[in-house]
């Protein structure tokens, strides 16, 4: 039997400026693949062979600004695309007639790239679990397989684009010194990412800009309310079984218990 990949650790990338799109594709290949200067290099090729093709079209003015990087270091989905193109994967988007079992159920699939207002992130499947490993959370938080359906329908609404990545990933990769002190790659154990996703929930998390603040807090809302959902669901699930069982309380009794414990967490 195959065993763990990376010996079972998992590798984030914390925000650094606006790499993102940097931290987005190594989560998604699960290490330090590439650099900014990688995809800056992507970035220029595409611009150059983008306005070849409209000199060849017949056009008069060909603007010199690049289309595929910012002056501040965002990148396109044309160079995330391209990037992972290296290792033969293909990037998809979800809404496309291709997609469709994907969207019928994501579990399906190994790794999704959501993009809102100039941030990208991945949510991956690693080892069997799935995680979100949005550069701006200090740890990949761990998704449940009913969450990851519910939390992708959730980004939507919220007007996150989101696409598949299809393809064999890389199993290994070398974990060194350089790699590990490259000061936003870490090589975590689930545990780990466990132990500080719930320390760092217990605090407010700190932003770098406003719209750090505006697509973290639109990705965070998503999960609160889908956590809201559960809870809505957990009591529905308890009533039917209360309703089932004449040794238990009504479910009324069930309700007002829900209610109580909801009170409860609340002020813990």
């Amino acid at each position: 039997m195959e065993g763990p990949s990376n010996g079972g650790m998992l590798y984030h990338e914390v925000q650094e400026s606006k790499l993102c799109a940097v931290h987005c594709v190594n989560t998604v290949l699960q290490g330090p693949f590439f650099s900014e200067f990688d995809l800056a290099a992507l970035a220029s090729d595409l611009d150059r062979k983008e306005r070849q093709m409209m000199l060849e079209g017949g056009h008069d003015f060909v603007p010199q600004e690049s289309h595929n990087v910012s002056l501040d270091g965002d990148f396109s989905i044309q160079v995330l695309q391209k990037a992972l193109e290296v290792w033969d994967l293909l990037v998809i988007p979800l809404n496309s007639p291709v997609a469709e079992p994907a969207q019928i159920d994501p579990e399906l699939e190994n790794a999704f790239i959501c993009h809102l207002q100039d941030h990208w992130f991945c949510i991956r499947k690693v080892n069997g679990e799935w995680y979100n490993f949005n550069s701006l959370y200090a740890a990949p938080e761990h998704l449940s397989k009913f969450y990851l359906s519910a939390y992708l329908d959730t980004l939507k609404g919220f007007g996150w684009s989101i696409f598949i990545v299809r393809g064999n990933f890389p199993k290994e990769c070398p974990i060194t010194s350089f790699e590990a002190s490259n000061g936003y790659g870490q090589w975590l154990l689930p545990e780990d990412a466990e132990r500080i996703t719930k320390s760092c929930n217990s605090e407010q998390r700190p932003h770098r800009t406003d719209r750090d603040r505006q697509v973290s807090d639109s990705s965070r809302e998503a999960g609160m309310l889908l956590d809201a959902e559960d809870e809505d669901l957990k009591a529905a699930i308890a009533a039917s079984l209360m309703d089932s069982s004449p040794a238990v309380a009504s479910a009324a009794e069930v309700g007002t218990s829900q209610n109580e414990n909801k009170n409860s967490e609340e002020k813990a």
